[in-house]
């Protein structure tokens, strides 16, 4: 029987990807563990292995394809002593695969492959099983989550799938007819977008320009991504602002001398820290100290984490990235700068993997390598704070009741009021204010 090969879902969250490059052709034998494909999602590159032995039969999506939705048909493999020909016929339902072909058989490699909950293939609308005789009702497993959510009955739906199986479309066709009888919203769905204020259209937007005075750039994967995710953010999340400054020149002065006594390898030294470096350290500290700001905010309940892992915001060629340091709390500061270092490098190649970028408990956004004073950064959900660094410039201050001269960095956090009140933010910022004005705390 043909195998089907279909666009796996490399991410808990990636919906299409961009069939980047074939590592095979048709005809090619290939067994479990080979390397067949390279996928582009919005903000890394990844290989695709094969599950299945087999020969390339068909190669249905050339290389260089994007958008290839997740779950999408993309190639056919006969299986052994199967005529290939034969095989190669059998495409199936492909223009449609993305709805209704099963789960893929390709993988990421086991070095690539996400440690986050089930992915999102596995909430496509991909059936599992088809409905039969008897009592027992077959649909896809997003059908059968939506009816849950919506409190529509299996039973009543007429499934129009292949052999009659219940599908997404048969749910919220349901939905739908219900309003209508009852004259109420039905509940909300997972399907259902939250409502958003109308925007104006791309021909609204360009007829206030002079034809010809522009060019016109398509977004990218990445540059999508990152705008629905911030407006998500903004329309779901109530923000509010805290601001500090902190003095930096003992935190300066340790720098120094700590890089100062760098072990050399090759003539080059192991490590040299940033204020940066010193800055996530900082943020995990205090939120292991204030452990009710480490949260995140679900509608049934607060997710209290046991760790604090700080994402960091890295500007790569299109937008940014948030890889995430893991556990920052319990690691020195080399280990933290050698991470961020190879993190950020591998992040401007587009290597990370998504459990590198995905998840986190909160983030630092630095713009001070700019000059930028202060600024208010957009949380991350789903984070409940992020913490804006401006830059350390000297400043004239009082000290001891007499003017002098420090360097002050300005910091601001937002946090999602839902989860972090006022005074509980303003706590964790005075921890991180201590650690950033005494880092010698950050090394005990």
């Amino acid at each position: 029987m043909p195998i089907h090969i279909t666009m796996p879902a490399l991410s808990p969250t990636m919906e299409e990807g961009n069939l980047s490059k074939w590592l095979v052709k048709e005809g090619d034998s290939v067994a479990p563990g080979d390397v067949i494909a390279e996928i582009e999602t919005d903000k890394a590159t990844m290989e695709v292995e094969a599950v299945d032995e087999g020969v390339v039969a068909k190669i249905l999506v050339p290389e260089g394809t994007e958008g290839v939705k997740v779950n999408a048909l993309i190639a056919i493999l006969a299986a052994e002593g199967e005529d290939v020909s034969a095989a190669a016929a059998d495409t199936g339902s492909a223009e449609t695969a993305s709805a209704e072909t099963p789960a893929p058989v390709a993988s990421p490699t086991p070095s690539e492959a996400s440690p986050a909950p089930a992915p999102a293939a596995a909430q496509s609308d991909a059936p599992d099983k088809s409905r039969s005789e008897g009592s027992r009702i077959f649909s896809s497993p997003l059908a059968r989550r939506l009816a849950a959510e919506a409190g529509i009955d299996l039973a009543s739906v007429s499934g129009s799938g292949p052999h009659g199986r219940v599908v997404k479309r048969d749910i919220e066709a349901a939905v739908a007819n219900a309003e209508t009888a009852t004259g109420k919203a039905a509940p909300a769905t997972a399907a259902a977008a939250a409502p958003v204020a109308s925007a104006p259209s791309d021909e609204q937007t360009l007829k206030l320009f002079e034809e010809g005075s522009y060019d016109l750039i398509p977004h990218d994967g990445m540059r999508k991504t990152i705008a629905k995710r911030l407006v998500e953010s903004k329309q779901t999340v109530p923000h509010f602002y805290l601001t500090v400054d902190c003095d930096l020149d003992d935190l300066l002065a340790l720098r120094a001398q700590i890089n100062g006594s760098a072990p050399m390898v090759d003539g080059k030294p192991i490590f040299k820290l940033s204020v940066n470096d010193f800055v996530i350290k900082a943020m995990a500290l205090a939120l292991r100290d204030v452990p009710d700001a480490n949260a995140s905010w679900t509608s049934s309940n607060m997710v209290r984490h046991h760790h604090s892992d700080v994402g960091v915001a890295v500007s790569i060629p299109g937008g940014l990235i948030t890889p995430i340091v893991r556990k920052a709390e319990l690691k020195t500061l080399s280990v933290i700068s050698n991470e961020m270092k190879d993190m950020a490098a591998r992040a401007r190649e587009r290597k990370l993997q998504p459990q590198e970028y995905q998840g986190g408990t909160t983030a630092v956004s630095n713009l001070g390598m700019f000059g930028i004073r202060n600024f208010s950064a957009v949380i991350n959900p789903p984070h409940a704070t992020i913490l804006a660094v401006g830059a350390g410039e000297q400043r004239p201050v009082v000290k001891d009741g007499a003017l002098a001269v420090a360097t002050i960095m300005s910091v601001t956090l937002s946090t999602d009021h839902r989860a972090v009140d006022g005074a509980l933010g303003a706590q964790l910022l005075g921890a991180f204010k201590s650690y950033i004005e005494k880092p010698i705390g950050m090394l005990v």
